[in-house]
């Protein structure tokens, strides 16, 4: 059965306070692929109402990156959350969002400023504004995130602790293509050419693991290694960081349960991974 389609703020407020049950969400962009949907499945187990929003936050997008041509397919969209049985899709216009005369932002500091937010110093202002929004929206008791963006859901849940929100993120894993690539709705934008060289993140991250599991501890040495192989691959890389999962302050040792994230530009398409090294 297809999901009722909310697009007013005061009437997911309505609706979702009346809701007597567990309310799982997954804040999405749209364009969903296997990665959302294992979301959505997770939501499903784990609670008895799911409600997905599909809404491209204009707030995250710099000038210079792809707000106008990021992919949209609302009818494919409520098609697959049907066959799932979502309770709830919110689809919000923009004026709903940041209606006329609209001057609220939160920034968490500091975290947001590091990895993607060295290259992107206006992105995690729009992200944890708006998740911050539509949290209180919908009014969910858990929200599922997956592990592919790491930093954001560091940073929003510094941002859920510090406000007293009472939402709690379930983390979800990674979900990657058949040959490794991380699931990604920018990875549309890749040619044929590029979609294999794309492959060059995952393999370093493995590459980087591997050389741990001889024995190998050294972040400089590893960083230098994993950018070597991905720049053999006509990658660009915007940086390659290895993190304290928790503080995602850099160290100097590779250890069991640290965090290695790389985002790279294939061709135009920037893109980020990660892995957990165990």
């Amino acid at each position: 059965m297809k999901p009722i389609i909310i697009k007013s703020v005061s009437e997911m407020i309505e609706v979702s306070r009346n809701i007597k049950t567990s309310i799982g969400f997954v804040p999405t962009m749209g364009f969903l692929h296997e990665g959302h949907l294992s979301l959505v499945k997770k939501a499903k187990q784990e609670t008895e109402t799911v409600i997905v929003s599909i809404y491209v936050n204009p707030s995250q997008f710099a000038p210079n990156e792809d707000l106008d041509k990021y992919p949209r397919s609302f009818e494919r969209d409520i098609q697959l959350l049907a066959e799932l049985d979502v309770d709830y899709v919110f689809f919000p216009e923009n004026q709903e969002m940041y209606p006329e005369g609209y001057k609220t932002w939160i920034t968490v500091e500091k975290i947001s400023r590091i990895l993607c937010g060295r290259s992107r110093p206006t992105h995690f202002r729009g992200v944890v504004t708006i998740v911050a929004k539509l949290m209180n929206t919908v009014n969910a008791d858990y929200m599922f995130m997956g592990e592919k963006d790491f930093q954001q859901i560091v940073v929003l849940e510094q941002m859920i602790k510090d406000l007293n929100f009472k939402t709690r993120i379930v983390r979800c894993p990674l979900i990657r293509e058949k040959d490794g690539l991380a699931m990604s709705s920018r990875n549309k934008y890749l040619s044929s050419q590029q979609r294999n060289d794309a492959l060059c993140l995952y393999k370093s991250l493995l590459m980087a693991q591997e050389k741990f599991n001889e024995g190998f501890t050294g972040s400089a040495e590893t960083i230098d290694w994993m950018n070597e192989f991905i720049e053999s691959y006509n990658g660009v890389v915007d940086y390659t960081e290895i993190v304290d999962p928790n503080s995602l302050q850099t160290i100097s040792n590779l250890h069991k349960g640290c965090r290695i994230l790389v985002a790279v530009k294939i061709g135009k398409t920037r893109l980020i991974d990660n892995i957990e090294i165990v």
